[in-house]
């Protein structure tokens, strides 16, 4: 399984190379063979000190809170990210999208259900337009339970993420914002859990009486852009 993840990462000696989460080595061994020199991102101060490979420069850090901007534009982000930040984490990641080349993660199949949602899917929410509106994604492959030691009690997949060469031009922290507070009223309709004016919806072609899941990433787009010129 560790092969299968660095063929689909397929990365070469000239990459700028980050993994997240490295624990004790087990894919950072395989991808410094092919690259010679890496960086990583762990939390836990003893598996940082144990991580002692040749050509590896650990930072001891909090992925959550870390500026990924320090790395050089073009980055590529890899990693077996932890279950239980995995959601937190990958829309802190989306900050950074145009500075990365690429990512490839492990996550609990479920994640990685919601993260390539269609809409008006059981799976589609926050997570699934946050993503779609700033990257192409594809999940690669499913990782069996017994690829792990200890078997976890979840299911897990292997997933793409690649930055969309030309992002909606908006106020990102605005467009979020929106997300969070549709999608924290799912069973409220667009009108009520945006409170738009009757005539913004007539202006968008938008239905208020539809729910959060029905709207597809452009027409979040759409809204936040409306709203910013109605300021």
């Amino acid at each position: 399984m560790l092969e299968k993840i660095v063929a689909a990462v397929s990365p070469s000696p000239d990459d700028v190379l980050i993994e997240i989460g490295p624990g004790e080595g087990a894919l950072t061994a395989p991808l410094l063979e092919k690259v010679g020199r890496m960086e990583a991102i762990e939390l836990d101060r003893d598996l940082a000190a144990k991580l002692d490979f040749p050509g590896l420069e650990v930072h001891c850090a909090d992925a959550l809170q870390f500026d990924f901007a320090r790395f050089p534009a073009g980055m590529r982000l890899v990693g077996n990210l932890p279950y239980n930040i995995s959601t937190p984490l990958l829309f802190h990641l989306a900050r950074f999208a145009e500075r990365v080349r690429d990512m490839h993660f492990m996550l609990q199949l479920e994640v990685v259900e919601r993260m390539v949602a269609a809409p008006a899917s059981a799976a589609y929410g926050r997570l699934s337009v946050a993503l779609q509106t700033r990257f192409r994604m594809k999940k690669l492959f499913n990782v069996a339970k017994g690829a792990f030691r200890p078997p976890p009690k979840v299911e897990s997949a292997v997933v793409r993420l690649e930055p969309l060469g030309e992002r909606p031009a908006l106020d990102w922290q605005r467009f979020d914002n929106v997300l969070r507070q549709a999608f924290s009223a799912r069973r409220k309709t667009l009108r009520n859990a945006l409170g738009l004016a009757p005539e913004d919806w007539v202006v968008l072609g938008i239905d208020p009486g539809l729910r959060p899941e029905a709207l597809t990433p452009t027409q979040y787009v759409r809204i936040v852009q409306h709203m910013e010129r109605s300021q």
